[in-house]
Formats: structure tokens, sequence, C-alpha cells
């Protein structure tokens, strides 16, 4: 099979949604991401998204000092792509979002391609007592949040990461978003091959029926034609449905804790490689194959594991 017709599977460790107290399995301290993020590597993913908390309590961090004690260590152990947020939080500023992709100069960094309501509240309807204060004030202040994220703080990103040769995972959460990020092509600001991430089902954001995905899919290619790598996520109970119907529609998938803390209806994920070999399972009952970390970085263009300062 051509490398261009296998399937990148991306694995988003832990995120900045989902809290400590919601499971037990959510990797929180150093240790917890290292041994996550390796055993879905070894599972299948060739792409780890990565963000880091705060060890005592869970909460995002986006220092780059709080990405250093896992970084080098993922890599000394993992030939896996890997990809540092710069979304972060909905809560922080460009700033300190783009911050760790620009001291660390991984190979891959996410950005997300446009500003929007990013409602985590209604999470409170299920979860009802917390661990730590933070946790209620994260999904309660959601309700009057607007995930800020305009053209000049993606250009902001953009001029700001570049120069490092790294190239970007574009988060694209609406249809406006694949036409903001047709507009930076369009600027020459951007270059193909676009990996492009459509994200659904966050409330905010696009749904996940199957015509939304179609939709989507539909879009880019008129966009963006030859020039891109599609892959999808799907938030909650979407996750591997969406993935499935991508899949079969020539797309990559991306798993994880990030996305979804399920392995299944009511059945908690205890680690990202249960999502991951579940994923994998499906893409190759298709008759499809996987991505090795090497040919993910050959369909992506991407300058190397060993240009990065980790």
């Amino acid at each position: 099979m051509s490398v261009n017709n296998k399937v990148i599977i991306s694995c988003a460790v832990t995120g900045a949604i989902h809290t400590p107290s919601m499971s037990p399995h959510l990797p929180i301290t150093p240790e917890e991401i290292i041994t996550d993020s390796l055993a879905a590597a070894e599972a299948g993913a060739a792409i780890l998204h990565l963000h880091a908390r705060n060890s005592e309590d869970g909460r995002p961090d986006q220092t780059p000092e709080g990405f250093s004690p896992f970084l080098a260590r993922i890599k000394q152990s993992s030939d896996a792509v890997i990809n540092i947020t710069t979304g972060g939080s909905p809560y922080m500023t460009v700033a300190e979002r783009v911050a760790p992709a620009a001291y660390h100069k991984p190979e891959l960094a996410s950005l997300n391609m446009g500003s929007m309501n990013f409602g985590l509240y209604p999470m409170l309807n299920r979860y009802k007592t917390f661990k730590f204060d933070w946790e209620r004030e994260h999904l309660e202040g959601s309700k009057d949040l607007v995930f800020r994220n305009s053209f000049k703080d993606i250009e902001y990103v953009l001029a700001t990461c570049y120069g490092n040769g790294t190239r970007f995972e574009f988060e694209c959460y609406d249809i406006s978003h694949l036409y903001n990020l047709a507009h930076f092509a369009d600027c020459g600001l951007v270059k193909a091959p676009f990996f492009v991430q459509s994200v659904f089902g966050l409330l905010g954001g696009i749904g996940a029926h199957h015509e939304d995905v179609m939709h989507m899919k539909r879009t880019a290619d008129r966009l963006f034609g030859n020039d891109f790598r599609w892959s999808v996520l799907g938030a909650g109970a979407s996750q591997f449905r969406v993935a499935a119907q991508a899949a079969t529609l020539g797309g990559n998938v991306r798993v994880g804790l990030e996305d979804s803390l399920w392995a299944g209806r009511g059945e908690l994920a205890t680690s990202n490689a249960v999502q991951v070999r579940k994923v994998r399972n499906i893409i190759e009952n298709l008759g499809l194959e996987i991505a090795t970390p090497e040919e993910a970085r050959k369909m992506l263009q991407l300058k190397g594991g060993d240009q990065v300062a980790f």
C-alpha cells in the first residue's frame, strides 16, 4: 500500500478539557503522561498530541517548564512525532499558549483556526462533586467563554513558530475555520500539505452528525484539493463513529483522553492505548493500514525528530 494511503493515528493524551475528578485514568503527572504516551505509541499512534498539567491538582499548565519533564523522555523512548499544543486552555492568552512550542521547537504544533464559544458546562449535569475547586470553576466559566483565536492571534502563532521549522495541526471546529485556513494560504503564511484536524461534537462548534462530517470533508476538498491531509476527532461518545466514517473516506484519525474518556458506552478507558487499539482495529478491519511515525513524517513533510529542542 502506498504511504499516502495509510492512516495516521494521532493520540491526544490529556488535554485541558477533562478534569481529574472525571476519571482516575486521566494522565496528570509527568510520569503518567510518559507512561500513557509510550503505551499509545506502542499501540500504533504515530503522533502524540501533548498538553501539560500541574502535578498537584491537574489544572492545565502551559509553561515551557511544564512540558520539560516529559518531552525528552518520550522522545528518547519512542519514534512517535511529538505535537505540542498551542491551544492550551481557552482561559489563556495566545502568548501563554504558544510559549511551549516556541521554546521546545517541535516537529508539529496544534493551531486553532478561529474564535468560538467553547461550552464545557453541560458536563456539570454528569459530574456533581470535584476534588479541586478549580474544576467546577473551569466548567461553569465556559458558559460565558469565547475561545479567542483572532486573525491577529493566528498570525502571531505562525510568526512565532514557523521560523523553527514547526508545522501545524490546523484544528478546525467549524466550516468557517476551513475558510480561515484558506485565507492564510492565500496570504502565503501557511504552506501545503496542510494537516487539517476537523473537530466534531464540541458545544460551540460543528456537530457530530454524519452529514456534518461529510460537509467538512467536501468543503476541505473544494478549498484545498490535493494540498491537505484530513484528520478527524469526535468528542465524547462520537469518537469512534466519526473515526470510522473518516477512515472510509480516506481520512486520518485522532483519539485520546483529551477528546473522550470512554472506551465504549458506560466504560471508562483505562488508558490512551485502549482507544488507540480500538481505532486501529476499526482501521484494519476496513482493510486499511496504519502509518508508522516515519511514514507520517513523510506524508506531512515534517522536519524530523532530530531538529527539535528537547
